[in-house]
């Protein structure tokens, strides 16, 4: 269910975030009975940081505390949830979880695992979720992005052409007689990134898709 523990140097800080006190209190009584985690602000998270969630279910407000917690400085989140469906699932990705554990399957050691995976960058998640996450996003690609023109990157497929035109070194002419569109297509096609990611020009709009592997 979880990766394999990732050996890491010196403890791991953790924020611990649970509406129940009680659950909150046995959980940071388990990181401080190890030498692996170090408890952490929550106001204050230090470098490196990572967040573990405690919730019975994955609704707005445990994606507005993933939420909250990256705009503090928390890098990494995984949640622990009694239960977890299909819209709560994409929610906490587009959130920006790291990784989810069921209740049912936090023993020590997933837990332990799961935390230090999520702190060396990898991500946990149950091969039953995995498969229904997948499943989500072809049905959101499908039925939502794809009959407006869109891919995940948030551009349309020919402005992906063009920017990749752009990015091998033709110009505008260049660009628009190998797509056979007129300059003033392409033009507006560069227009419409530019002002739709907010980057300063073309120069701009091919370095931010090479960034984000969308050319």
């Amino acid at each position: 269910m979880v990766a394999e523990p990732v050996p890491l140097q010196g403890p791991v800080p953790v924020v611990v975030r649970a509406t129940d006190p009680l659950s909150r209190a046995g959980i940071v009584s388990q990181l401080r009975g190890g030498h692996s985690f170090a408890v952490a602000s929550e106001d204050a998270p230090p470098p490196g940081a990572i967040a573990l969630v405690v919730a019975d279910e994955i609704d707005a407000a445990t994606c507005a505390e993933i939420r909250a917690l990256r705009a503090r400085g928390v890098g990494r989140v995984v949640v622990l949830a009694s239960r977890v469906d299909d819209k709560g699932l994409l929610a906490a990705a587009e959130a920006g979880i790291t990784g989810v554990i069921r209740r049912s399957d936090a023993t020590a050691q997933n837990l332990a695992s799961a935390l230090r995976s999520a702190a060396a960058g990898e991500g946990t998640l149950p091969p039953d979720l995995l498969g229904r996450l997948l499943s989500q996003v072809g049905h959101l690609q499908r039925q939502v992005l794809a009959p407006r023109g869109l891919t995940f990157g948030g551009l349309t497929e020919r402005e992906i052409a063009v920017l990749r035109l752009l990015a091998d070194g033709l110009d505008t002419a260049e660009v628009g007689a190998r797509l056979y569109y007129s300059d003033r297509t392409v033009k507006n096609i560069i227009h419409d990134v530019t002002s739709r990611m907010d980057l300063r020009n073309r120069t701009h709009a091919v370095a931010y898709a090479l960034r984000e592997g969308l050319i």
